[in-house]
């Protein structure tokens, strides 16, 4: 049976000819993931930047890795979002930011059901730094793929919301329409220059404040798609595009573009704010774990294992964030 599974896997995840229309394919796309992971080797220091570069395939690769994780662990799903309006006006800057405090306010198994994006980063950095301080270059390589996917979530306004993918305002598809489709269409023209990463005193405060400006954006997202949608008929808001042998429905470019042009390069600027925390943290792990040499670990490497990506045979029902449209 598990011979079955990684048999299905391979085929879904290394297939170019298969369409992922019907396939669940969550937060910011496997292209924006991994284009984050990938920038952000080239904000780091000269005593960072040669391990990473050395094995930027790996980085850039793996950067996926948590979202396949979705499918084979039932805990994997709540560690990408946050529903902030669950849990009542202004919540945002009322959450407490340390998970124990949060814990004691609202129980664990809430904060579970309803993302723990946040604090999770906040995790997976102490998993990182701790990796730094071994020396242990396999742990080094996972935790920064991780941590790099977690971070470009949090910076994502639709996975802070219980309406993530506009199910709640007749917006179905929305979600794959903003971290998707649109940098898919439109990234070759953002301007990546970035800086060099820096030091992050408190990565707590850091991520929180990412998601609070990522939340804060809901409004233009639901509103402009809304003000297009009212304006544009369905034979001009969607079209077909092959992919692979396969004829799929997406959002047409005209009106894609028109969106892209009414968020005024908002997902340029949370795609940018996702590469420059990505680095920052790596960074930041780096300097707590006293700025270990990573020259020596250079030839050192991670092994790809698909064992944690066999599915679970529990029929459990994800959280879905479509990357299609509704048919």
């Amino acid at each position: 049976m598990k011979r079955f599974y990684l048999i299905v896997f391979i085929l879904i995840f290394f297939s170019p000819t298969l369409s992922f229309q019907n396939i669940r394919k969550a937060n910011w796309g496997f292209f924006a993931h991994q284009k984050i992971n990938r920038l952000a080797v080239f904000t780091l220091p000269p005593e960072m930047i040669t391990f990473y570069k050395h094995h930027i395939q790996y980085i850039t690769e793996n950067a996926v890795n948590p979202d396949r994780r979705r499918y084979a662990v039932d805990y994997e799903a709540p560690r990408h979002y946050i529903d902030l309006d669950v849990y009542g006006d202004s919540a945002v800057y009322k959450m407490p930011r340390s998970w124990n405090d949060a814990v004691e306010k609202f129980t664990e198994d809430t904060l579970q059901a309803y993302g723990i994006v946040p604090w999770h980063v906040h995790f997976v950095t102490y998993q990182l730094t701790e990796a730094f301080k071994n020396n242990n270059a396999e742990d080094i390589l996972r935790y920064s793929a991780d941590l790099g996917h977690y971070i470009a979530d949090a910076n994502v306004p639709l996975h802070t919301t219980k309406n993530y993918n506009g199910q709640l305002t007749g917006q179905y598809g929305i979600h794959g329409f903003w971290e998707s489709r649109l940098p898919e269409l439109y990234s070759n023209e953002y301007d990546f220059f970035i800086g060099k990463a820096e030091y992050v005193d408190n990565t707590q405060f850091a991520i929180w404040n990412a998601v609070k400006d990522a939340h804060l954006a809901l409004d233009s997202v639901f509103g402009f798609e809304k003000k297009l949608t009212e304006k544009m008929a369905d034979d001009r808001k969607y079209s077909s595009e092959l992919r692979g042998n396969v004829n799929v429905k997406v959002y047409s470019r005209d009106f894609s573009k028109a969106y892209h042009d009414l968020l005024n390069h908002q997902v340029e600027r949370r795609m940018k704010n996702s590469i420059k925390m990505v680095g920052d943290f790596w960074f930041t792990a780096w300097v707590n774990a006293g700025q270990p040499d990573l020259d020596i670990l250079i030839d050192e490497r991670a092994i790809f294992s698909t064992e944690e990506f066999i599915p679970q045979d529990k029929g459990e029902e994800l959280r879905i964030h479509e990357s299609g449209v509704q048919n």
